[in-house]
């Protein structure tokens, strides 16, 4: 599934229904995943929140550029969410995602891209 299609129009609000399903999760689950609560999902206007759209948009960005070696994007989603990284003390990208640490996670998949090291 594409970026355009996890989209809401015409807002641009990512479609959490959409996600949930792509990623074959419960919204629950991708509450917990996210580091938010339920209701931040379930509740129309709190998923259109700034700050749930923004830990979303956090989340699928790491996913799309983690998509392209881990094969698809629910393997993707299963990396996230389970493969410790040595570089931040074997914690997962979820984790690190929970504690606001979403751009030293693109960092290093950047750096990963261009050939460097775990």
């Amino acid at each position: 599934m594409s970026d355009a299609e996890l989209l809401e129009r015409p807002a641009g609000h990512v479609a959490t229904d959409q996600v949930s399903q792509a990623l074959h999760v419960s919204r629950t689950e991708l509450a917990h995943a996210l580091g938010i609560s339920r209701e931040s999902i379930t509740k129309t206007a709190r998923a259109q929140s700034p700050s749930t759209q923004a830990r979303l948009r956090e989340m699928l960005d790491i996913l799309n550029r983690a998509q392209p070696w881990a094969g698809s994007l629910v393997q993707a989603f299963a990396w996230y969410r389970a493969q410790p990284l040595p570089s931040f003390g074997d914690q997962t990208a979820e984790a690190l995602v929970k504690e606001g640490r979403a751009e030293e996670i693109r960092r290093y998949l950047d750096r990963l891209a261009v050939g460097g090291f775990a």
